[in-house]
């Protein structure tokens, strides 16, 4: 299989880093703004987290069938649709005037929202099996750069009107739509195309395809629990530290502005080298367990400093997600890129759904705690425990797998 054009792969790699800056614009305002209909921190809490559990429910019904809609109709028109409705969705969001409204319109976004997943078959469209990693981490790269950029902005935006980073995050989304239209080209020929199968379009059944598919087995188990542990962060980082440390839309926007940084330095710079020494089957397992400690650093941190701190110590953690899907990627046929690393976003949905449940439940049972209480941080003790019972199944299995050498291990 040749390597990806430079002009296809450039297009694909920006319109994840427009795609994500949308959704970083959001982060750290999008619990403030619940926060105007409700009337407590527990409250807050509560139906933050019904806002995102929305999302994520939809994203778990919605990203099985738009991976097989790119095997069957290609990535281009599968993509442009999606940017184009979030687009109008964000817009909306910030014009919302009740909670049932933002409920909604999450709802509506999460449904049409599987970018990174079909952005990463159109890059596995064109690139051999061996290098999907590199190309994988370069995508990972474009994310964490959207986390950089997307919070700082709407952290600022944010202390200027909670709702003008939602109508800004609309229109990079509409941008990247009409980019798309212009520039895009179709990564995934008509003569690769696969017919749509109505039975696979269920979540549950791509998720259990997913787990039957020959090298993947229980690493899907491994693949669920560091997912649920990853959405935990997002679903109660903005709350956790304002509870802690009465960080307001711009302290949570610099704060995501350093997870990002060390993101893109993971992903983008550092993993292929990590890659060229160490077989992706270490780097899940090292990369799990150092998550798995900066998420208890998280919780257990008395001073700003410190979280700042586990961000930086946290290098191959950011390496662990594309490292399992380029495990995946190798084990799926060239016709099935899409319905395979769309199950896969469908197993990223489920966590979307079921971690902000988790974690709000855990905020609603410490809210009342003083700042000081070190069981503010439960959600992200939560988290840790899950990573560290991934990364144990990950050694099992690969032992057992015979995947690993003894000097990977």
């Amino acid at each position: 299989m040749s390597q990806p054009p430079r002009a296809a792969l450039l297009f694909i790699l920006l319109a994840v880093l427009i795609d994500m800056m949308t959704v970083g614009v959001i982060m750290p305002v999008l619990p403030a703004l619940v926060g105007r209909f409700t009337e407590s921190k527990s409250d807050n809490a509560l139906w933050y987290g019904a806002v995102a559990c929305a999302f994520g429910v939809a994203n778990f019904l919605g990203a099985p069938v738009l991976g097989a809609l790119s095997d069957r109709f290609g990535r281009r028109p599968v993509l442009l649709t999606s940017f184009a409705s979030m687009a109008v969705c964000l817009v909306l969001t910030g014009l919302a005037q009740s909670l049932a409204a933002i409920i909604a319109l999450r709802f509506a976004s999460g449904f049409s929202q599987s970018n990174v997943a079909i952005a990463q078959a159109a890059v596995a469209d064109m690139t051999a099996a061996h290098d999907r990693g590199r190309r994988f981490g370069l995508i990972g790269a474009m994310v964490g750069l959207g986390y950089i950029l997307g919070p700082v902005c709407g952290g600022l935006l944010g202390s200027i009107d909670l709702r003008l980073p939602f109508v800004v995050a609309g229109g990079l989304a509409a941008a990247n739509a009409v980019l798309g239209l212009c520039a895009m080209p179709e990564t995934l020929p008509v003569e690769r195309r696969s017919p749509l199968v109505w039975r696979r379009l269920t979540p549950l059944v791509a998720i259990h395809d997913l787990a039957s598919l020959g090298g993947v087995g229980l690493l899907a188990v491994v693949i669920v629990l560091a997912y649920l542990a990853q959405f935990m962060l997002p679903a109660t980082w903005a709350l956790v530290m304002k509870f802690k440390f009465g960080w307001g839309p711009r302290e949570t926007g610099w704060s995501l502005f350093a997870y990002g940084v060390m993101l893109v330095v993971a992903q983008g710079g550092l993993m292929r080298f990590v890659l060229a020494r160490r077989s992706p089957q270490w780097v899940t397992i090292a990369g799990l367990l150092s998550g798995a400690v900066a998420l208890a650093v998280y919780g257990l941190a008395w001073a700003p400093w410190m979280i700042y701190a586990a961000i930086a110590c946290n290098v191959l953690g950011f390496m662990a997600g594309p490292a399992m899907t380029t495990l995946v990627s190798q084990a799926a046929g060239e016709r099935g890129q899409g319905r395979v690393l769309g199950s896969l976003a469908a197993l990223n949905s489920v966590a979307a759904a079921v971690s902000p449940m988790i974690g709000s439940a855990l905020l609603v049972a410490v809210s009342g705690l003083p700042a000081t209480d070190w069981r503010l941080g439960a959600p992200f003790y939560a988290a840790s425990v899950l990573l560290a019972v991934a990364a144990s199944i990950a050694a099992i299995t690969f032992r057992a797998g015979r995947s690993l050498s003894r000097n990977d291990l």
